[in-house]
């Protein structure tokens, strides 16, 4: 057995895990659905109180006009992008260098939309002011992802976004929001949802990534911005005749994790004092600003996969099941904390960290 296949066979044999809610399996569905009325009817492209309801309360939850649910997040952002270019009459936006257009979607808006992106900043930090003042193109939209999963769930400040959003603001660029993990953030701000999207012009939120749903994701903003995002969803073929199973998890997983994001916040924190307490390792950020943040290993990916397969089989806690090759003597692996690490024993969560080291 191949070290690679070895980490990822004993990470999915073990009992517990460090990372997420929990298996997606079947039952994700099951839960959801399983205190809902049979009678009750079904969403029909994009019509029905179903799907309107929830839009309804999401927008409220964000503090905006209106909302449309989205069978995904990669078609709503490609599309609120190309509504803001169409807008302005400028088909340039700016993001980061590891934004999830730009390494996760197949050059899906410069394809699709021939729209150019500009790169904000260096990809190991996030984005700031500065590096938007310093474009040397008029750009429709910038968007910020947050917080920037890439380089371990950083942040900027409140007051940095406060000053990029009255800056874009007063050149007539659109701020659109990365908001796949927004509800994540809000303990390291201590604001609300809607505090943090009174700061953009149109958000995007993901409800399978910490929430744990099926999957499914909103597009938010002014109601005329959304009736434009409505007939790009239709030409996308967004539009299913039913998208009820993802609205259900959706409703059902945020309302059952939408208060648990500081407890996950804090358990993070903690965990990451932990793992940069082994010789060897180390987290980014340091400190985490969110329930996720990156381990790294400064050893050889074949001798950290050897080792991690052991830790599986000794302690039956799965680490991770798979590790990323920064460069001969570094391996790092991305830790989402959720409601799986409060099923592990307090024992054996100290006797892991006991072997680790």
């Amino acid at each position: 057995m191949e070290n690679a296949d070895q980490l990822k066979q004993t990470y999915q044999a073990t009992t517990y895990k460090l990372s997420n809610n929990g298996p997606r399996n079947i039952a994700v569905l099951q839960e959801a659905i399983s205190g809902i009325c049979g009678d009750e009817l079904s969403d029909i492209y994009g019509t029905g109180e179903i799907i309107t309801h929830f839009e309804e309360k999401i927008a409220r939850v964000l503090g905006l006009e209106g909302a449309v649910f989205f069978p995904s997040g990669t078609m709503a952002q490609q599309i609120a992008l190309r509504i803001w270019a169409d807008r302005k009459q400028i088909p340039k936006v700016a993001y980061h260098p590891l934004a999830h257009l730009e390494i996760h979607e197949a050059d899906g808006l410069k394809q699709i939309h021939h729209i150019e992106t500009l790169l904000l900043g260096e990809s190991d930090r996030v984005v700031t002011l500065a590096d938007i003042k310093a474009l040397s193109q008029k750009v429709s939209c910038v968007l910020l992802e947050l917080p920037q999963r890439e380089i371990g769930g950083q942040l900027p400040s409140f007051q940095e976004l406060v000053e990029i959003s009255t800056y874009c603001r007063e050149h007539q660029i659109a701020l659109h929001l990365d908001g796949a993990r927004l509800f994540e953030i809000l303990p390291f701000y201590q604001k609300e949802a809607k505090e943090v999207c009174a700061l953009f012009d149109s958000v995007y939120v993901s409800f399978y990534k910490g929430l744990g749903g099926i999957a499914g994701a909103i597009l938010a903003g002014p109601n005329d911005f959304l009736e434009e995002a409505k007939i790009w969803k239709r030409r996308y073929g967004g539009d299913l005749i039913s998208l009820y199973p993802y609205i259900l998890s959706a409703d059902y997983y945020y309302e059952k994790r939408k208060d648990s994001m500081a407890l996950y916040y804090e358990k993070a924190v903690e965990l990451a004092k932990q793992f940069n307490q082994l010789p060897g390792v180390r987290t980014i950020p340091e400190i985490p600003v969110s329930n996720m943040f990156h381990v790294e290993f400064l050893k050889p990916v074949l001798e950290v996969k050897a080792r991690l397969a052991q830790v599986h089989q000794e302690t039956d806690i799965g680490v991770t099941g798979y590790l990323v090759e920064k460069d001969t003597n570094t391996s790092s692996f991305e830790l989402t904390v959720g409601d799986a690490i409060f099923k592990i024993p307090p024992k054996e969560l100290l006797h892991l960290f006991q072997v680790l080291s």
